[in-house]
């Protein structure tokens, strides 16, 4: 097991891509928090009917160990205490995942001001936040890490201003952290996922999926899984010496864009 004895914390964990990436990380051995507003999995037209189950029951079916946490990432008294349970409970930390974000679509003049705050706060906020009071626990690890997901939309326009402009920001605040953080041994890296079917993308209409589709070379959306196992390697030994980068899982779309 690449993660076996490690503990990881996954924001917006309970649905999509966070669900995905928490049982990948549980299934290689790691102890895992979940860090979200609601413990039930937000169902979208992608997921089967039968997935009822949290993630804390699927990885605890899988012999694992998890523990949810009700927390709001935008919050700084709500990430203090996730922090602080995450310690008590299982007497460390290993691995962030900052995956938690939203999508309000609409153009500058479609979003409010509150729905700009919003998406800024949670998408971008947020990851000051769980870096700046996880840190000291970071530095107790031998194997400390921070994944930041980020977006292919960092790379160009036309997904509204407010996403866009967070998922780029991740980026450069993924490289801040990264030469801030390296004297302690700690590792900092974003993953830019494409287009994978979470509820997310719930918005979308059938034409719209099919041009995605179209658009993406590999010609098939991603699954939160194999966003999790793009993780699970950024989290493991294998990727000690590699710290401050984006790594696209997007079937190719960013090949066919000009950055």
């Amino acid at each position: 097991m690449l993660l076996k004895d490690r503990v990881g914390l996954v924001t917006g964990g309970s649905s999509g891509i966070g669900r995905g990436i928490a049982i990948e990380l549980a299934q290689e051995g790691a102890s895992v928090v979940i860090a979200d507003l609601e413990e039930s999995p937000r169902l979208g037209k992608y997921d089967p009917a039968t997935t009822t189950t949290t993630t804390v029951e699927e990885i605890e079916k899988l012999g694992g160990r998890a523990l949810f946490v009700h927390t709001d990432v935008s919050e700084e008294v709500s990430v203090r205490s996730a922090l602080q349970q995450v310690v008590r409970h299982f007497k460390g930390l290993d691995i962030l995942v900052n995956n938690a974000a939203v999508l309000i679509p609409g153009n500058s003049q479609e979003l409010s001001v509150e729905q700009w705050d919003q998406v800024l706060g949670v998408n971008l906020k947020s990851l000051f936040l769980t870096t700046k009071f996880s840190a000291p626990f970071l530095k107790e690890s031998e194997t400390g890490r921070i994944i930041n997901i980020s977006s292919v939309a960092a790379f160009f326009g036309g997904g509204g201003p407010a996403y866009t402009a967070s998922k780029a920001a991740v980026l450069n605040l993924t490289r801040d952290s990264a030469l801030e953080l390296a004297p302690d041994g700690i590792t900092v890296n974003a993953v830019c996922p494409g287009f994978v079917q979470t509820s997310m993308h719930d918005t979308f209409t059938e034409e719209k999926e099919e041009q995605l589709r179209q658009e993406t070379p590999l010609q098939r959306a991603g699954t939160p899984a194999e966003i999790g196992r793009a993780c699970v390697f950024l989290a493991s030994d294998d990727a000690a010496w590699i710290t401050g980068i984006a790594l696209p899982v997007d079937g190719g779309w960013l090949a066919r864009v000009h950055t």
